[in-house]
């Protein structure tokens, strides 16, 4: 699709079905900028998938609709604007193509239905304590047991580990080779014995993150996704998309209009915030590095949309999107000021007040969105590593 009227009416499409479908209790919830809860974005799910939106950028054998990276980023963008929760690209984006690409027959009948059906829920066991941007030196290992792997080991910052189903992990199986070359990449079902899940409670209140233990977990030996030892070219192979959806255009809209929306609430010196100059200034550089960054993204996704690889250069998304979702929350603690307050769930409650509502139900989790987004420049590879790869692999250096 490449044609801006076909792709107009395309959004036309998507936004309708998202303004009369998505419950007004989830949009309010994502508002406000609060975590949507779990039987929520359950039943969220449940409706995409009716409607065949759940994984549409997935192949039609597969339960998709086959729609091109053009659609796909449409779709997102619209889904942000529009006031809807931010879907798991672990579920959608990483394991389901990466069962399709490398997986058996056994493991695409049994998984893949359940994924895109929104039923069955996965978190990725890459990092490690003492291995994180630095992700070849992992020391989890698997080694045979009869007809299984054992598992020993630990992974740390596993997003929604405390609610997940399976896990794919990066695991040691031949510590005599050269580091990348002796990992594997297992599915291990998370109701297995042996297995902890330590939820991570930040600085922003939320717990997003977790630590997961392995103490002699026996994974089947048919959960080996591909060769054994060939785990780490695996895990290299969706990066490319990765960054490119890590430009996350949408998310940074939603948070651009949030920032107006205060600014045209809060008054200084007597004047609106779009009034007074320092605001000014720097919506109009946030603004202006957005409408950069989204040029940019389409740049690649043309040359995604003609079957070219997007290069090393695709880092560059990852690292200008990530430190601009960090901008616009910290400019919109500082637009609120003293009304930036972490929200207290307990304290509304034993006061006798409701939730609030409007400008106050932003102002309630302005600094816990602020700490959040500090953690966008980490995961997903780093900033440090972005800039090492664009400096090795783009310029030379």
């Amino acid at each position: 699709m490449t044609d801006t009227t076909e792709l107009e009416a395309f959004r036309g499409q998507i936004r309708t079905f998202l303004q009369n479908q998505l419950p007004p209790d989830v949009r309010d919830t994502v508002h406000r900028g609060q975590m949507v809860p779990r039987d929520r974005m359950l039943a969220w799910q449940e409706i995409l998938a009716q409607a065949g939106y759940l994984v549409p950028h997935w192949p039609e054998q597969w339960g998709g609709r086959g729609w091109s990276v053009q659609q796909q980023m449409a779709f997102d963008e619209e889904m942000c604007t529009q006031g809807a929760p931010e879907l798991s690209a672990i579920n959608f984006d990483m394991i389901g193509p990466i069962l399709m690409r490398y997986g058996s027959p056994a493991q695409q009948a049994q998984f893949l239905g359940a994924i895109a059906s929104g039923r069955q829920s996965w978190c990725q066991g890459y990092s490690e304590p003492q291995a994180g941007s630095d992700l070849a030196s992992l020391s989890t290992r698997a080694e045979h047991h009869g007809e299984h792997f054992v598992v020993n080991g630990s992974k740390i910052w596993t997003s929604g580990a405390q609610h997940a189903d399976w896990i794919f992990c990066l695991v040691r199986t031949d510590r005599e080779v050269r580091a990348q070359q002796g990992i594997s990449f297992l599915l291990i079902d998370m109701a297995s014995p042996g297995i902890t899940v330590r939820p991570i409670v930040g600085i922003h209140g939320w717990a997003v993150f977790n630590e997961v233990f392995f103490d002699n977990v026996q994974v089947p030996l048919q959960n080996l996704v591909g060769e054994e030892n060939q785990g780490w070219t695996i895990a290299k192979s969706l990066l490319e998309f990765e960054r490119l959806k890590l430009a996350r255009i949408g998310e940074n809209k939603r948070r651009r209009a949030r920032v107006l929306e205060v600014a045209r609430s809060r008054r200084e010196a007597g004047r609106p915030l779009t009034e007074r100059p320092w605001f000014r200034q720097r919506f109009a550089e946030l603004d202006a590095r957005l409408l950069a960054l989204e040029a940019n993204a389409a740049r690649f996704i043309r040359r995604a949309q003609s079957g070219k690889p997007a290069g090393a250069e695709v880092s560059m998304l990852k690292l200008r999107g990530s430190h601009l979702l960090q901008q616009w929350e910290q400019l919109t603690v500082d637009a609120l000021g003293p009304q930036a307050m972490p929200f207290d769930a307990a304290a509304w409650s034993s006061q006798g007040a409701e939730a609030p509502t409007g400008l106050a139900a932003i102002a309630a989790t302005a600094s816990s969105r602020r700490f959040l987004s500090r953690g966008f420049t980490i995961a997903g590879g780093s900033s440090e590593i972005q800039h090492n790869i664009l400096a090795k692999q783009v310029l030379g250096l």
